[in-house]
């Protein structure tokens, strides 16, 4: 049995994670967030240690190591610009890493933590669950065993609606969340990397605080892409559960249907990093390296190859 600690247990994606580290068998020590709403580690782990300050959360990681209890990973739910002084914290002390996304905001973070990796021993481990879609899995294969020259035309398309709070919040600054593209999108643009291959070319036609559209190229696949978390860009049919969501990814007018088999995901992203398969740093390249990109290039203006719903707005 593994021993967990995990940073940032307040936040919206860490249930995923409790509910894996718990399915699996292993166990939850001690959480730590600066935020005590945190009810929900009594449905998974009502024994652990919980502490709202870091230093004391430290302490604690440092008195299990010396009394023989050392944890085994660090998991990081935290907003998106801690992530990296958090796996930082937790590679010094030799304790392997299970980070969400995204894993950092800019590419060099990554070429600095593999250095860690290498001086103090831990592994970070990604949660890039896209790639473990079973529908996804099945079409990449598709994909390879066709023609190596075949270039895709796709459509993607997310809109997660979102309320005030979001901008007022860490996720509506850029240099904290890395934006709408970054923060919402990180996963679509590793999926098309895994699928499609290297991306070639990237073009942005837009982007403002909740919206973002453009243009990529990669060696399979022709993309448009538009990501949103504006209400007013939802199509009248597109409400599903407690949050009005849109997802869409059109390939040569036919839709790759995703949208169930979520659920699991990161159980089995966990059941992954245990067998030592999970994602590394090197797998995060090519996805950071894209955001980053769309974050900083220049709008511009084009005709051709607009996302449809961005030539629909008049944009």
């Amino acid at each position: 049995m593994s021993k967990f600690a995990i940073i940032g247990v307040a936040g919206y994606i860490a249930p995923r994670h409790l509910k894996a580290i718990k399915e699996l068998g292993h166990d939850l020590v001690v959480a730590m967030d600066v935020n005590d709403s945190v009810g929900i580690m009594d449905s998974y782990f009502p024994e652990a240690e919980f502490f709202t300050e870091f230093e004391a959360f430290e302490a604690f990681i440092e008195d299990q190591s010396m009394k023989g209890e050392a944890i085994d990973y660090v998991t990081i739910c935290s907003p998106n610009y801690l992530h990296v002084a958090h796996m930082k914290f937790a590679l010094k002390k030799g304790i392997d890493v299970v980070c969400e996304k995204p894993l950092v905001l800019n590419s060099t973070d990554l070429t600095e933590l593999a250095e860690y990796e290498k001086c103090y021993g831990g592994k970070v481990n990604s949660i890039l669950q896209l790639r473990l879609h079973p529908e996804i899995i099945k079409f990449k294969k598709k994909v390879e065993a066709g023609s190596a020259s075949k270039v895709f035309d796709v459509d993607l398309t997310y809109i997660t609606s979102r309320g005030r709070w979001y901008l007022k919040s860490w996720k509506g600054l850029d240099h904290k969340s890395g934006g709408v593209a970054t923060n919402v999108g990180v996963h679509f643009f590793d999926m098309l990397h895994f699928i499609f291959g290297t991306l070639i070319h990237s073009e942005v036609h837009y982007r403002d605080d909740k919206s973002s559209g453009g243009y990529l190229e990669y060696e399979g696949a022709r993309v448009r892409w538009f990501l949103s978390i504006d209400a007013i860009h939802l199509p009248e049919n597109a409400v599903h559960g407690e949050k009005s969501t849109f997802r869409s990814i059109m390939i040569e007018g036919d839709e790759l249907e995703f949208s169930d088999g979520f659920t699991d995901l990161h159980t089995e992203s966990y059941r992954n990093i245990l067998q030592g398969a999970g994602y590394g740093l090197s797998d995060n390249y090519p996805a950071i390296e894209a955001v980053e990109m769309i974050r900083t290039q220049d709008i511009i203006k084009v005709k051709g190859h607009k996302h449809p719903l961005l030539a629909s707005l008049g944009i």
